[in-house]
């Protein structure tokens, strides 16, 4: 089945529905964040495949990660799936761009990078080629150079000392206005936002395939956390069973 087929029978209308969202109510505060992460995974818990989730999906499950984005304010990334999954001007198709416009916001959502050293340069696609001013939420162990010089195309986010402290740094970006957050991973920054108690909503992806290897699953944390989640909704797709939970 080609992407355009699939946009064809993607109805967006039925999926901006099933996945909206009262933040205030949400929320455990006027202004708190609220924080949605979306993750796609195959059958047996693999979170990639060929060192990449988007081998694991398919034309549906990215139109259903651009409504998510829609609904957000911002898009919250780890540094190594930006890499990984080649983040340049990221952001929603233009049926949603006019959605959001519809609505009174901006047509693309914000991106941020979580990165606590800021390995990564002013030069990378993630800004080079943002269609909003992107944000890069470090620590301030990342070096001050790197961090002026990401100043000048970004802005940037101090949240911790020596690594990003999550409750710290949702907080000042809902004080910025953007309190309806996502979260596309990956593994590390989900296991992370779910050991802090963060994670207000999880939204899988569910691909028909069978993986093995050592992929790594969507979640992967130094030790573990039992979050209890309820089931809000289970859309099939064409091939893809799509997924909605709510913290319990």
């Amino acid at each position: 089945m080609s992407a355009v087929e699939a946009g064809a029978a993607f109805d967006a209308d039925r999926m901006h529905a099933a996945y909206a969202v009262d933040v205030v109510d949400a929320a455990s505060g006027e202004d708190a964040a609220f924080c949605r992460a979306n993750m796609v995974e195959s059958l047996d818990g693999a979170a990639s495949l060929g060192g990449r989730s988007g081998g694991l999906g398919d034309a549906e499950d990215q139109r259903l990660m651009s409504v998510l984005r829609s609904h957000a304010d911002v898009v919250l990334v780890g540094s190594g799936t930006v890499r990984a999954e080649g983040y340049g001007a990221a952001g929603v198709v233009d049926a949603d761009a006019a959605w959001r416009t519809a609505r009174g916001r901006d047509p693309q959502p914000r991106f941020a990078i979580v990165s606590s050293r800021l390995g990564i340069g002013a030069d990378h696609p993630f800004f080079a080629e943002a269609r909003m001013r992107p944000i890069a939420v470090t620590s301030e162990a990342a070096p001050r150079d790197a961090r002026e010089a990401l100043a000048e195309v970004a802005d940037v986010v101090v949240a911790g000392e020596d690594r990003v402290d999550l409750p710290v740094a949702l907080a000042a970006l809902a004080d910025r206005g953007m309190r309806s957050i996502l979260s596309e991973g990956g593994p590390g920054l989900l296991g992370a936002l779910a050991a802090a108690h963060l994670v207000d909503e999880l939204c899988v992806s569910l691909s028909p395939m069978l993986v093995g290897g050592s992929a790594p699953r969507i979640a992967t944390s130094d030790s573990e956390v039992a979050a209890p989640m309820r089931l809000v909704h289970a859309i099939p797709g064409e091939r893809m069973l799509f997924l909605r939970y709510a913290r319990a």
